[in-house]
């Protein structure tokens, strides 16, 4: 017996093999771009299922500090420790971006009662830098619908990591100062700036979308919540080192 795929579920997988092939090849019929968000997350969950890649994190990201918020899995497999060496051949477009990521000290999981915004607040246990390689699968990025982007993890291509301290309510989470560097050359220095204004409220809605996912959000979990930076765009290969106010500092190498 046959089964036919929804148009986001045929998505997805034509995202995923694009993805297989690590280049800007998935040309998107009229057919199967999504009509909404839902159908965006459809084609997200998709797309992992076929790739066959375990959730290690979460992007998510809003663009004024009152405006809709959105969010993608992220691979395991793309998530790499501070001092890593990443091959730039990988990501056929590559940006860079700044942020700060959080963990929290509870699972949450599916058919859980709905937290409330605080509740979710209180239970943020920890606090670091990341870096996220912004990439794409999308051929004609980025000129291409905004939800087939959302679809394709919301341009994800990887996550570095520096290590995590402990959560202090008192950070300056609105304007820290921000420094990243690239073969010594400033990319940034000064007071950076979330376009979400503070990050803290985008934690709320990863929980939730979870939730109404049915996928489970483990303690521990990556959260990196937007750059304080803006996009940089390398044209050569090199080292970057990036730190955001007291937290620890990361780095990594593009060869």
């Amino acid at each position: 017996m046959t089964t036919l795929l929804t148009a986001p579920e045929e998505l997805g997988m034509l995202l995923s093999d694009a993805y297989a092939g690590k280049g800007i090849k998935a040309i998107v019929p009229a057919a199967l771009e999504p009509a909404d968000a839902d159908e965006a997350y459809m084609a997200q969950r998709a797309f992992l299922k076929r790739s066959g890649a375990r959730i290690g994190g979460w992007k998510v990201g809003s663009k004024s500090p009152d405006g809709p918020i959105q969010g993608a899995p992220l691979p395991a497999q793309d998530m790499h420790p501070t001092s890593a060496m990443l091959r730039g051949e990988r990501f056929p477009v590559l940006g860079v971006e700044l942020e700060i990521m959080f963990t929290l000290g509870r699972d949450y999981l599916p058919g859980e009662r709905a937290p409330t915004e605080r509740e979710v607040l209180d239970s943020i246990a920890k606090v670091g830098t990341s870096v996220e390689i912004v990439s794409s699968r999308l051929a004609g990025w980025p000129d291409v619908p905004k939800l087939n982007q959302l679809a394709d993890l919301q341009n994800h291509g990887a996550l570095i990591t520096s290590d995590l301290v402990g959560y202090d309510e008192g950070f300056n989470f609105r304007r820290p100062y921000a420094h990243l560097t690239f073969k010594g050359d400033d990319v940034f220095k000064g007071s950076g700036v979330n376009p979400a204004g503070d990050p803290r409220r985008l934690l709320h809605w990863v929980v939730r979308h979870c939730q109404e996912q049915g996928i489970a959000l483990p303690a521990g979990t990556v959260i990196t919540t937007g750059s304080y930076t803006g996009m940089f765009f390398p044209k050569e290969r090199g080292m970057f080192i990036g730190q955001i106010e007291d937290l620890p500092p990361i780095e990594f190498e593009i060869t």
